[in-house]
């Protein structure tokens, strides 16, 4: 019982707590009808850090399905990564 006296309430340590950030995210790539399979997976690769693999499926789910989540974190995290592949000609939002 005497642990518990010790420690902060709930209410003052979830106050401090940056709701925003701590929201997982996802970067979700759009279809388009101007950049190549191999310049889309090669940005994939760069900018998002993928593997040849990854890039490769994500690429063929955005093509056939219209867009797809290619990235997961943190809006801070993932607000770069957007910007450099929008940078590209690429069309992406964070979700």
């Amino acid at each position: 019982m005497q642990f518990w006296m010790n420690h902060k309430p709930l209410e003052e340590v979830v106050e401090n707590v940056d709701v925003s950030e701590a929201r997982l995210r996802e970067l979700v790539l759009y279809n388009d009808d101007y950049n190549t399979f191999e310049f889309v997976i090669e940005c994939l690769i760069e900018i998002c850090q993928h593997d040849v693999i990854q890039a490769e499926q994500c690429t063929y789910i955005v093509h056939y399905n219209g867009k797809c989540a290619v990235k997961t974190g943190s809006f801070s995290d993932l607000q770069p990564m957007k910007h450099a592949l929008c940078d590209k000609g690429l069309s992406a939002v964070i979700h």
